[in-house]
């Protein structure tokens, strides 16, 4: 027996369960017998590419008691109204929907807990007496506060969030992240990011680009970005893999059809097209791929991105109506490529917090000194 980790994430996107794999990896070379299992409403088929086969899925239906985030309209825009209602849904049977997972952590023996970042998991937890951690760039307290704080019955739920959070040993708040003031158990650690191969050469023969081509990535994360790509403009020795539909423009190619992982094919891309989030942002950096992004005026996670990615690689602002502008998405260029390059960052939180955690394993599992 090598102990039992539980993976709670976030189905916001798929920014959560990426950040959280690498640590998983870590942890798993560390205890190769360490059994695995992962909690969440993200698409199954992803998960086991992210994850690996031999983990355990426990899915999640799109129900009230699921662990979405927020409800969005778009990939920029939040749904405000719904976001609230679904969470007074959830919190008028939370302490049902507390005890009924706290009951399944105590019959498939779970010995350590890792939330990314569920308040839920965590107060589930705390019920059947499993240390937990919590692991995220931002938390749904901070959130929901932001979007949601001043609508009718905020407060109480806020105060709910707030005891999950509260409860775990530690919140590992990986650089770069929002600064969540009223969290008394953070723990800084370094950034998470996955470091890939880089392989240009091999890109272009993938996608039929010539040798003095440049390949750009487009990467929203996973919701689309609203973008009729049959309008996309066409750049002379340009070409672009995206994962969406092509609508058959030349220079398009649909990510299903390049056999590469994603570290890879960021990795060995020229420029990345995508908006602010943690995990993009960070691995951009990492792999020293300069990026071009679309702004999130409202997300309040995004200036500390931002600032991060200016400080440790090469970004620039681009408006979403000058993506079809062929002299505008050109110039952006130009001057993203003039900026100059910074030394690659370390992805230390990594390490960081698979330390953490194989400490916190229960005997006979921790490694010995």
């Amino acid at each position: 027996m090598g102990g039992h980790l539980l993976v709670a994430l976030s189905a916001h996107g798929y920014g959560h369960a990426a950040m959280t794999a690498p640590v998983v990896r870590a942890l798993r070379r560390r205890h190769p017998d360490l059994t695995v299992s992962v909690k969440s409403a993200i698409d199954p088929a992803w998960m086991r590419g992210c994850y690996g086969g031999e983990t355990a899925l426990w899915p999640e239906t799109a129900g009230d008691t699921a662990d979405f985030g927020l409800v969005m309209r778009s990939i920029l825009e939040v749904d405000v109204a719904a976001s609230h209602q679904r969470y007074r849904r959830l919190h008028s049977s939370l302490a049902a929907t507390v005890t009924t997972l706290a009951r399944r952590l105590r019959e498939q023996r779970v010995d350590l807990l890792l939330s990314n970042v569920s308040y839920v998991a965590l107060l589930a937890a705390r019920e059947a007496g499993i240390p937990a951690y919590a692991m995220s760039c931002l938390n749904w307290q901070d959130l929901y506060g932001h979007f949601c704080g001043a609508l009718e019955g905020a407060d109480g739920i806020l105060a709910e969030i707030h005891a999950g959070y509260a409860s775990a040993r530690a919140f590992l708040r990986p650089s770069p992240a929002m600064p969540m003031p009223g969290l008394s158990n953070l723990r800084p650690i370094g950034p998470l990011a996955r470091q890939g191969r880089a392989d240009p050469d091999r890109l272009r023969v993938l996608i039929g680009a010539a040798p003095h081509e440049k390949v750009g990535l487009i990467a929203f994360g996973g919701m689309a970005y609203p973008l009729d790509y049959s309008r996309f403009p066409r750049l002379p020795g340009w070409k672009w893999v995206l994962a969406g539909d092509p609508c058959g423009h030349p220079d398009l190619i649909d990510r299903e059809t390049v056999p590469l992982s994603f570290g890879d094919l960021l990795a060995s891309a020229d420029v990345i097209l995508g908006k602010p989030g943690y995990g993009t942002f960070t691995e951009a950096a990492v792999n020293g791929v300069p990026m071009l992004y679309i702004p999130r005026p409202d997300w309040p996670e995004a200036p500390y991105m931002i600032k991060w990615l200016r400080d440790n690689g090469r970004c620039l602002e681009i408006q979403g109506a000058d993506l079809f502008v062929a002299a505008r998405l050109e110039l952006q260029l130009q001057k993203l490529f003039s900026l100059p390059v910074k030394a690659l960052p370390v992805p230390s939180g990594i390490d960081d917090a698979a330390a953490l955690l194989e400490a916190a394993l229960p005997a006979p599992w921790c490694r010995q000194a």
